[in-house]
């Protein structure tokens, strides 16, 4: 594997510029070979001015010959500079590629993660974009177009007059190349923000196919899409119309340069100010000395899309650090410490959860249940450490859960959220969390969770290939492959939201058994219900209302209190109130018939 500078952030620099900064002395190598690979492509010129200076005046074949010879062996170690510089440049894409994809990776889960909206795949798209402008044809234009001067100074030494003709048609083309950029720019960004969108929102429809087709939702999504399209294409064809017309002008008046830069050296020719061969000479040299010009106008139309990736990426990454490592603690018992939780959806302030405080302890199970809205899939998502709190903490055998590092944590802790997600890869890479599987574990896991025996019924059993979001299987048969994943390797702490929303009887039943063989193997389990039924089997009961907590205690204790019409306030603080759990207060006549209405209901 190729392997690259060590590289670490400079608080005073991007992210993207310390990466590119790591490899200066791959850019150092490249400036080296591109000097010389310039100086090289003298010798097409000076070929030219002896053939015709001294040759064909002199009649030497003999000179013609090593000429020939020697100009040969120039262009052979040209080719193989070419070759090397080629090959550096590759080792530098890689390089690149290699310490930043990853971090671009992580930041893009992050962003996902706490802000749930961003396209996942954009940000590798920008990284894939800039990569290939930063080590392709536009750099090797960069490195060439300094020697742009050298080819006009040689031309000066021919001749004053030629070589300022020369700078002044250079001079020329690059300001229609400033105005090319300047005049699409506006149009170009813009086209480039249509297109994420109208690309985003593509991928989001498709991804709800059926939903589409079932309520014949098509037309209309595709009329919303196509409105974004068109103004993508629109504003793309006026910067694509417009560049066109400078770009047709800029050839026709390169062309009018060389012409008239080769007719004014036969003009200095008639005149006996220049040979023959410095007239040919020189022409060639002009055509060299535009190329670069030429190849940086191209790259143009590439610049403003990569400098939009560019600040995006920056965004990116400043606004989502590296992911703290954390620390690999002992393995836990389980024991469960919620702390004075206040939590907040991804980039909002206003609190969901407020206030919640309990402990369970290891090996125990507690059932979580409330009416809609009351914050219940919140709390199992900051139980397992996918969202932060904004006050309070999350404990782990005392631990908090944002000092574990996140591996770590994970193999710890089994999740089912109440929207199954598998993934494209076998039933055994899934169960395994796509890690090296472990044939023994995965199959008691799959044991454990009561599906071992529906996964044999299947064509290829464990080595079934799953489609993406576990396409393949049904609702039950994801959820229940979802919770052998989730108890894969006997996690410590086991959460599951909604476990039986997709299942029939049946499933519920094997639900009932797994649940006791959890609590069985001493796993400290947390279930987030709507179904009565689960109740039984829980040691703690937690009651959310709007955010809060309505009462938390031993199932009998809280259910009694419940029949009463009774609830406890929201504890203050563990610490300074210990028996909160057990104190209860009134609700007034409505609010006690409306809170066991909503909690009958579940």
């Amino acid at each position: 594997m190729t392997t690259g500078p060590s590289w670490q952030a400079d608080p005073t620099r991007s992210e993207l510029a310390c990466a590119l900064l790591s490899y200066k002395r791959s850019f150092v190598h490249i400036g080296v070979f591109s000097g010389v690979i310039n100086l090289l492509m003298l010798a097409p010129a000076l070929y030219m001015l002896q053939v015709y200076d001294r040759v064909l005046t002199s009649g030497n074949a003999m000179t013609l010959l090593m000429l020939s010879l020697m100009v040969v062996m120039m262009y052979a170690f040209m080719g193989a500079l070419e070759w090397v510089r080629s090959l550096v440049v590759l080792r530098l894409s890689t390089g690149f590629d290699r310490i930043l994809a990853p971090r671009i990776y992580d930041a893009a889960f992050s962003a996902n993660l706490k802000t749930g909206k961003l396209n996942a795949a954009q940000p590798l798209e920008d990284l894939q974009q800039l990569r290939q402008f930063a080590t392709g044809q536009s750099l090797f234009a960069l490195f060439d177009a300094p020697w742009s001067p050298v080819y006009l100074l040689v031309m000066f030494l021919f001749h004053p007059l030629l070589g300022s003709f020369a700078l002044a048609g250079t001079l020329v083309l690059i300001g229609v190349g400033l105005l090319n950029e300047r005049m699409t720019r506006a149009h170009l960004q813009k086209a480039g923000s249509l297109a994420i969108a109208s690309r985003r929102d593509a991928a989001a429809n498709l991804r709800n196919a059926e939903v589409i087709a079932g309520m014949g939702m098509l037309a209309n999504l595709r009329q919303r899409w196509a409105r974004q399209h068109l103004g993508y294409v629109r504003e793309q064809n006026l910067a694509s119309a417009r560049m066109s017309a400078i770009q047709g002008w800029n050839k026709g008046l390169r062309m009018t340069i060389q012409s008239l830069a080769l007719g004014l050296g036969a003009w200095l020719v008639l005149q006996h100010q220049m040979t023959a061969g410095m007239m040919i000479a020189g022409s060639i040299l002009l055509g060299r000395a535009l190329t670069p010009v030429d190849q940086l106008i191209g790259a143009s139309r590439q610049w403003n899309s990569v400098k939009e990736a560019e600040r995006r990426l920056s965004q990116l990454l400043s606004d989502f650090p590296p992911l703290e490592t954390g620390m690999d603690f002992p393995r836990p018992e389980g024991m469960l410490k919620v702390e004075g939780l206040t939590t907040a959806a991804p980039a909002q302030i206003q609190p969901i959860l407020r206030g919640i405080d309990f402990t369970l302890p290891a090996g125990e199970t507690l059932v979580v249940i409330g009416s809609s809205g009351a914050g219940k899939t919140t709390l199992a998502r900051c139980l397992v450490n996918a969202w932060p709190p904004l006050r309070g903490n999350v404990r782990l055998d005392n631990v908090p859960l944002d000092q574990w590092r996140s591996e770590t944590l994970g193999a710890m802790v089994g999740y089912v959220p109440q929207d199954v997600q598998l993934f494209a890869g076998t039933i055994s890479e899934n169960i395994a969390r796509f890690g090296e599987p472990d044939d023994s574990k995965v199959v008691a896991a799959a044991q454990m969770a009561g599906v071992h025996e529906l996964i044999l019924q299947l064509a290829d059993g464990y080595q079934t290939r799953l489609g993406e979001n576990g396409m393949g299987l049904s609702g039950g048969q994801r959820q229940r492959v979802a919770l052998a994943r989730a108890l894969y390797d006997e996690p410590r702490l086991l959460v599951l939201d909604e476990p039986n929303a997709n299942l029939d009887e049946a499933g519920d039943a094997i639900l009932t058994q797994v649940i006791g063989r959890i609590k069985q193997a001493g796993i400290t389990l947390v279930i987030v219900t709507h179904k009565p039924a689960i109740l039984q089997l829980a040691d703690k009961l937690l009651v959310l209302h709007t955010g809060t907590q309505a009462d938390f205690g031993p199932l009998p204790e809280v259910m009694q209190r419940i029949q009463r019409g009774m609830a406890t306030q929201p504890p203050v603080s563990a610490a300074r109130q210990p028996a909160v759990t057990h104190r209860v207060k009134p609700l007034n006549r409505t609010g006690t018939a409306d809170f066991t209405q909503r909690l009958e209901g579940v």
